[in-house]
């Protein structure tokens, strides 16, 4: 279920090994506590090594007519949008577009950040492969995430979206899949485009319809069911 889980399955242990003690050697490792944020810049790679990333973004947007003195339009940060985890085992980027900025922020306590220049994968060629397969993999889950924010209806997208999350970072359990990260009904509705009442609303339609459950400390759960990827319920 897990795609993090698949990629250590995979990952010859003594490469990872290997730059696991790269990075301690080079002071290119760092632990952060949970919603610390990971100082980052572009054109460097990082590497989750242990715990979990959580992606935000927010555009900076007009909100005043020019001055006339002047033909430079004044700009403010838009709210935070939840863009999605990174989880251990894979790597991310962080790439400047204004008026876009991306941050990245440790989601549990004790994530451990590895940072790299691309030309130090020279050293490991079949690992810069893998970091190469991971990016394939992560564009073709956004393809997916999109498709998923098409739909119409607030409800669709919500199921949608946890069935993604549970689908790649899923860990088993006795009634199902769950998400093994914590994740607030606040940023739930920032990632599919609407408000902390309404998700709050709707996660309370869907457990009543068996299509999510609650696991350990509020956890997010999607049972095992027939046609439980189905978001055939109605708002």
């Amino acid at each position: 279920m897990s795609s993090s889980t698949q990629s250590d399955d995979t990952r010859p242990f003594l490469v990872w090994q290997r730059i696991s003690d790269w990075a301690q050697e080079h002071y290119r490792c760092r632990t952060f506590n949970k919603d610390e944020k990971i100082p980052t810049r572009p054109g460097l790679l990082y590497l989750v090594q242990r715990g979990a990333v959580r992606l935000v973004g927010n555009a900076q947007v007009s909100t005043a007519k020019p001055k006339a003195s002047t033909s430079r339009v004044p700009l403010v940060a838009a709210e935070e949008a939840f863009l999605g985890f990174i989880g251990a085992g894979q790597p991310f980027e962080i790439v400047a577009q204004p008026p876009f900025t991306l941050q990245s922020f440790a989601h549990v306590d004790q994530t451990t950040i590895i940072w790299l220049y691309w030309n130090d994968l020279d050293t490991w060629p079949h690992f810069r492969r893998e970091v190469l397969d991971a990016f394939r993999r992560q564009h073709q889950r956004k393809l997916l995430w999109l498709s998923t924010l098409g739909q119409r209806r607030t409800i669709d997208r919500l199921l949608g979206f946890l069935t993604l999350l549970i689908d790649e970072y899923g860990e088993p359990c006795e009634i199902g899949y769950y998400l093994p990260f914590p994740l607030t009904h606040a940023q739930i509705g920032s990632a599919i485009g609407s408000t902390r009442v309404t998700v709050t609303r709707l996660m309370g339609k869907l457990r009543q319809r068996s299509l999510i459950q609650s696991h350990g400390e509020n956890l997010i759960c999607i049972p095992y069911k027939e046609g439980r990827y189905s978001s055939s319920a109605k708002a």
